[in-house]
């Protein structure tokens, strides 16, 4: 009785290890990769645990190598748009100036009565007032209402103030240009370059991440070398 007891504490505390170095998101918001990590690691712990003929290095081995092989993929993700974008996917949106994309919907299997019950969670009744509504890589809503149908802000309060939401334009990522959003933005990349150039960098490679909201103002964190981030306004 005694073995086993200890072998189920080792377990549990390499099966704690494990997901601790997965980081904390919660079971919701894991991206599929990591979904299969959790699964497959609390099924092979639970076979040494379970029969005393199994060896403890049965479960530990196997527990560690899921670890190391998703902390690789990890890694790649982190460095490469590409494998990022096949491993967890890419934001949709659903919802477009009150005006659901029954195509996109199709395509996620997302039905409408399930859109709808996302909504009303996030405190939106009418799809009439949501500017956009975006089905993020892990399957939560986010919704950024429109401008009437807002909670009014201090910053609404000044007059002639009012600032004008939608979903910002994310024109550059770990130094790559997004040409398809720099276009959505309605600005061009002589403009961006001058803009970048205010804040230090010679390139977009220089450039971790850059955002254009609705009203035009750009956002540019540099690279970690750099040690810069700025908000400004756009011309």
């Amino acid at each position: 009785m005694l073995i086993i007891v200890i072998r189920t504490l080792l377990l549990y505390i390499a099966v704690i290890f494990s997901l601790r170095i997965m980081g904390k998101r919660q079971i919701g918001e894991l991206q599929p990769s990591e979904l299969v990590v959790a699964i497959m690691i609390s099924d092979l712990a639970t076979v040494p645990m379970a029969s005393v003929d199994i060896p403890l290095l049965s479960g530990v081995v196997p527990v560690l190598t899921l670890i190391i092989a998703e902390v690789i993929t990890s890694y790649m993700s982190l460095k490469s748009r590409s494998i990022r974008k096949f491993i967890t996917g890419e934001p949709s949106i659903v919802i477009y100036d009150g005006v659901i994309n029954e195509r996109e919907l199709e395509r996620l299997r997302f039905n409408i009565n399930d859109l709808l019950e996302e909504l009303r969670l996030t405190g939106c009744y009418d799809v009439a007032d949501v500017a956009v509504a975006v089905i993020e890589t892990s399957g939560k809503l986010s919704v950024i209402p429109r401008d009437e149908a807002r909670t009014v802000t201090v910053e609404d309060m000044r007059l002639g103030n009012v600032r004008h939401n939608g979903l910002p334009c994310t024109v550059i990522t770990d130094g790559r240009l997004n040409e398809q959003e720099l276009a959505r933005s309605g600005k061009s990349e002589k403009w961006l370059a001058a803009e970048l150039k205010k804040y230090g960098a010679q390139s977009a490679s220089d450039v971790f991440i850059a955002s254009i909201n609705a009203e035009g103002d750009i956002y540019v964190q540099l690279k970690a070398s750099r040690k810069k981030r700025k908000r400004g306004k756009g011309h």
